[in-house]
């Protein structure tokens, strides 16, 4: 005959089970006293060795991006290490496997659903290491263009000329071209302009090329050019090209802005003629045709 279920039993088991739970608790009390106090050794050693890198070690390279990443992965490796010291002290070695083990099968499974984010994520850290591009380098990119804010491991924060902040996944610049106005402390500036059909080009030329070459130094293996480019409806355009400082988008809309001015002043003394489209409509040669419509039909009628 079987036992009958007893709640007298049940419990007193339940009992000798906690009993012993809180027998192996105390007993593992110094270790997780222990355990803990690794924990915390390790947390400001990690803290300790972020700032030492941050204001010692890292100093020399100029990538701030860099000197935050490779600060924060010391910061982790450090925490980690001591999770697993602390794990060792509470003799979990079995624990400590098991914990590899699904961290290894979770990881490929991360990293099977989240394609997209370590995309972003190596191209931070290839982003971070590039030479051709920091934080406060004026870049175009695509349709976006500003000053570079924050490269982090997703994204590349930029700043545009009107104040709005610009949010870039690494993977696609990366992927893409990018403008870089900061790599170089010269630049050439394009101003184009046109001149009416009965001016003497020669002699806008000379002058255009004496306005921008007295206006803008230019230096060694660096000079004005002009060129006439077309014959346009009302008038003949050129284009003048020149060097100077730039090193952003400012400076390249400074110096064309005081060419364009500069231009027109000299021309406006010259006599010559800046000419702006005109159309004529002549109805003089054909017939105005006016139609009207009316309830009981259409009436043509000419004038």
């Amino acid at each position: 005959m079987e036992d009958k279920f007893s709640i007298q039993d049940a419990i007193s088991k339940l009992w000798d089970k906690m009993d012993g739970w809180l027998d192996a608790i105390i007993l593992k009390l110094p270790n997780i006293v222990l355990a803990i106090l690794v924990m915390v050794i390790f947390y400001f050693i990690a803290r300790g060795l972020r700032n030492l890198f941050r204001h010692t070690l890292l100093t020399r390279i100029a990538q701030v991006s860099i000197q935050q990443i490779i600060a924060k992965t010391v910061f982790v490796t450090v925490l980690l290490i001591g999770f697993f010291v602390a794990l060792s002290v509470l003799d979990l070695n079995k624990l400590l496997t098991s914990v590899l083990a699904g961290a290894g099968v979770i990881g490929l499974a991360i990293g099977l659903a989240l394609q997209g984010t370590l995309s972003n994520t190596v191209g931070g850290f290839l982003l971070s290491f590039m030479p051709n591009i920091k934080i406060h380098d004026s870049i175009k990119n695509g349709d976006a263009s500003g000053v570079v804010q924050e490269i982090t491991l997703r994204n590349i924060v930029i700043k545009t000329p009107e104040n709005y902040i610009t949010v870039i996944p690494n993977s696609k610049f990366v992927d893409g071209a990018f403008t870089n106005y900061s790599l170089t402390d010269r630049g050439r500036v394009t101003v184009k302009c046109g001149v009416g059909y009965e001016s003497d080009l020669q002699a806008v030329e000379d002058l255009t090329v004496k306005i921008i070459s007295e206006n803008f130094e230019q230096k060694s293996g660096e000079h004005v050019e002009f060129f006439f480019t077309e014959f346009g409806d009302s008038s003949i355009n050129f284009m003048v090209r020149f060097w100077t400082d730039v090193t952003g988008f400012k400076q390249e809309h400074a110096a064309r802005h005081k060419a364009v001015k500069l231009i027109k002043k000299h021309f406006d003394e010259k006599d010559f003629n800046i000419p702006f489209p005109i159309r004529t409509l002549d109805f003089a040669k054909n017939d105005l045709t006016v139609f009207t419509e009316k309830q009981n039909g259409k009436e043509k009628r000419k004038e």
